[in-house]
């Protein structure tokens, strides 16, 4: 464990989202993983507090903040990584896959302003792709299945797994997104856990498996590989995906899924202002058989 790397973890109970701040003490240089923009749905208003707090903390800490991280194009938070961006001058990174997030739903929601080129974001990572934080250095894994874009971030020790993975009493992110795998995803979180078993894992949601009374983010490869239901030592690729897919056969739309799509696609920003000057997300409507026989 290098006593220089520094994980301070903070969550957002309102989206279950588990952020990191993450700091290489011998140069007070950090990243922020997985940044959340505060969203009311019911009103479209937006705040930072949530941010704020990352933000005051690495203050604290007399840290600057180099970079943001995203580990895929989120559907169930808004990124806050336009804010840290605009306070800290940080980067913001993500897989070079985006590209391919962007052609989808560029596509979904006519957003013709949407570059399906990643170039909303500053840097695109690839594969095995390596870079610094200070002078802690910092692993790309390519982690696709639950979207076509997900990475996952290794720093010694320690692995940033996004939504690829969930505490090993829970189970594994959903694959039935446009552009998600089963199989793939089966295949990415076997990369993972074929790291040392001692590795430690952040995950990047909690549930609170049945049975347990309090949030979780952290864990380890050995642990995963003991007891996650889902992809513990001895179940094949071919019972994961009979498993995943009929889980995701009963799951519904996250919450925030549509405005999450638009704001993450664009690195966190907004849609660009229309001719009266407001930003709207929008809301692709299907009309059912049986909706046009009522309706």
């Amino acid at each position: 464990m290098n006593p220089n790397l520094e994980i301070l973890p903070f969550f957002d109970e309102a989206t279950n989202t588990a952020s990191y701040l993450v700091i290489d003490k011998a140069t007070k240089t950090a990243a922020i993983i997985d940044p959340v923009l505060d969203y009311d749905q019911r009103s479209g208003k937006a705040s930072v507090d949530s941010v704020n707090k990352m933000l005051s903390m690495a203050r604290k800490k007399e840290a600057t903040i180099d970079w943001v991280l995203e580990t895929h194009v989120h559907a169930d938070h808004l990124s806050a990584a336009c804010v840290v961006k605009r306070e800290s001058g940080a980067r913001v990174g993500i897989g070079e896959h985006v590209r391919d997030v962007q052609k989808i739903f560029r596509a979904v929601f006519n957003a013709q302003d949407v570059s399906a080129s990643g170039a909303e974001f500053d840097h695109l990572f690839k594969d095995s792709e390596r870079f610094n934080i200070g002078s802690l250095e910092v692993e790309v894994i390519h982690t696709p299945g639950h979207t076509p874009a997900c990475v996952a971030y290794k720093i010694d020790d320690a692995i940033f797994v996004g939504d690829t993975l969930f505490m090993p009493d829970y189970g594994t992110a959903r694959a039935d997104f446009p552009g998600g795998d089963a199989r793939t995803l089966f295949r990415s979180i076997k990369r993972l856990l074929a790291l040392p078993p001692e590795t430690r894992i952040f995950v990047g949601h909690d549930y609170k498996a049945p049975g347990r009374d309090r949030f979780a983010w952290e864990t380890t490869v050995g642990e995963e590989r003991t007891s996650n239901p889902h992809v513990r030592d001895g179940i094949s690729e071919d019972e994961f995906v009979a498993k995943r897919e009929a889980r995701d056969a009963t799951l519904s739309p996250p919450l925030l899924l549509l405005p999450s799509i638009q704001a993450n696609m664009r690195a966190g920003g907004l849609p660009p202002a229309e001719e009266n000057g407001v930003r709207y997300f929008r809301i692709p409507v299907t009309l059912t058989s049986e909706g046009a026989k009522h309706g």
